[in-house]
């Protein structure tokens, strides 16, 4: 397996950051109270996760051993500060409902993490991709228990598209029910109950598969005899 193709099924599902790893758990918690807030957050932090990658992984010659972690800490600050500015700028709705969580982004472990363990010891190219696979994961996660929540909580799926996707988007809003839903799962216990659910869920296909593949192992044996 190419280390490509490792770097992605790890970000996207063997090492997900946020079934997997638990990094990032507080925005992910907080703003994923409907699909276009957590694909919003995904997308800002993918960007950041994947120029933090390319930017330490050149400069990973010409950092000294003793203000490593503070150099990364400071690229990541930069390109935190810049998402955000392009946010307000482009897209000031959703700039507010992500409020706080935006800016916060440079407290996410997920982009430290990859920056010293994967990037910091890999080409550009090997940290692009894993960028892109860590951020991809982190959004998968917020983009389905947004989802989950919203449905659920609200009775409704794509609320406030326009915020990401301009004024034409107001229309792919897609309402279940008109009497509201379940509101506990917009509350933080209900974030808490739906990250639950998609771990467990995780962990119950990795049992299947583990399952089958030593269900098939003793064939193989006895074939190969």
């Amino acid at each position: 397996m190419s280390i490509y193709k490792q770097t992605l099924i790890d970000g996207l599902w063997r090492n997900n950051p946020g079934l997997v790893q638990f990094l990032g758990i507080c925005p992910l918690l907080a703003v994923s109270n409907t699909l276009v807030n957590g694909l919003g957050l995904g997308v800002a932090t993918t960007a950041v996760i994947v120029s933090s990658n390319l930017l330490v992984s050149l400069l990973r010659g010409w950092v000294a051993e003793d203000v490593r972690l503070p150099a990364f800490v400071l690229i990541i600050a930069a390109l935190v500060t810049v998402v955000e500015m392009a946010t307000k700028a482009w897209f000031f709705e959703l700039w507010l409902s992500l409020g706080i969580f935006l800016p916060l982004i440079v407290t996410n472990c997920v982009i430290l993490a990859r920056a010293e363990s994967f990037a910091s010891r890999q080409p550009p190219l090997p940290a692009i991709v894993d960028g892109l696979a860590q951020g991809a994961g982190f959004t998968g996660v917020l983009v389905l228990l947004g989802a989950l929540r919203e449905i659920v909580g609200q009775g409704s799926l794509f609320a406030n598209a326009e915020n990401l996707f301009g004024p034409a988007a107001s229309s792919l809003r897609i309402d279940f029910w008109s009497s509201g839903g379940f509101l506990l799962a917009l509350l933080p216990p209900g974030a808490f109950l739906g990250l639950a659910l998609l771990i467990a869920l995780r962990n119950l296909l990795m049992q299947r598969r583990s399952s089958r593949v030593a269900a098939r192992e003793p064939a193989k044996h006895r074939q190969a005899a």
